[in-house]
């Protein structure tokens, strides 16, 4: 079961300090029309050429079965001590930020994502009876992008670039997703349905994460029209 509830029309504004070009001076009318190009939701910082938007969700996910096939969970028996499945429970909080403004080399974006979970874990090592603990906070997502060229936090484009799994009921059942790495990618979009990716990334954990100064590279290259798109 999935329940996911977003945080509609939540937006804030906030005082930050952003450099101004010299002689740039704009009516506070022309930054509104400004934030309503990069979206809905977005609103205009004071005295900046920043438009900003805040967003999350949270989110209940249960399930049972198989470990590794339909996101189970196993524990021990309090008076036996024998292993048998339980179910799996996990509560995600997500914090999510959007910001932007244009330059003289194009839009200037950011984008932050925040997850806080809580819940048990698949297996029971972490306690014999496999008890609901907070998990921390983990980064989903922290890059700046100038241009197409973004750099900081993200998904390997292996997974971002096809949207993960896409639209599949059970995301245990194709593995898509796991791959956090540090990345400096660069995206265009032709215009016409065309567009293309170049990633180089560091990678993470101790399989992962390049031993050199020799990054992961990935390219992808995207057709999308009305019914769907083709990615390589």
């Amino acid at each position: 079961m999935y329940i996911k509830s977003p945080l509609l029309g939540l937006t804030a504004l906030m005082t930050v300090s952003v450099g101004r070009a010299a002689g740039a001076e704009r009516e506070p009318a022309e930054y509104i029309k400004i934030c309503d190009v990069l979206g809905s939701g977005y609103s205009y910082i004071p005295n900046t050429e920043t438009c900003l938007r805040i967003g999350g969700y949270v989110r209940y996910d249960i399930g049972l079965g198989d470990v590794r096939s339909y996101d189970s969970a196993r524990t021990s028996d309090v008076r036996t001590g024998e292993d048998q499945g339980t179910w799996r429970n996990s509560t995600r909080f997500t914090f999510k930020t959007w910001t932007g403004q244009q330059t003289e080399l194009g839009a200037l974006t950011t984008y932050t994502e925040t997850h806080v979970n809580f819940g048990n874990s698949a297996n029971s090592h972490d306690s014999p009876q496999n008890y609901d603990f907070n998990s921390g906070l983990a980064l989903a997502s922290a890059w700046v992008e100038l241009g197409g060229l973004r750099v900081g936090k993200e998904g390997s484009a292996f997974d971002t670039f096809v949207s993960y799994a896409g639209d599949v009921l059970d995301s245990m059942l194709v593995p898509s997703a796991g791959f956090d790495t540090n990345v400096a990618q660069y995206h265009f979009d032709a215009g016409n349905g065309i567009s293309t990716v170049i990633s180089l990334e560091q990678g993470s954990g101790s399989a992962g994460t390049i031993d050199s100064y020799i990054p992961h590279v990935v390219a992808g290259l995207k057709y999308t029209q009305g019914w769907g798109s083709i990615t390589g």
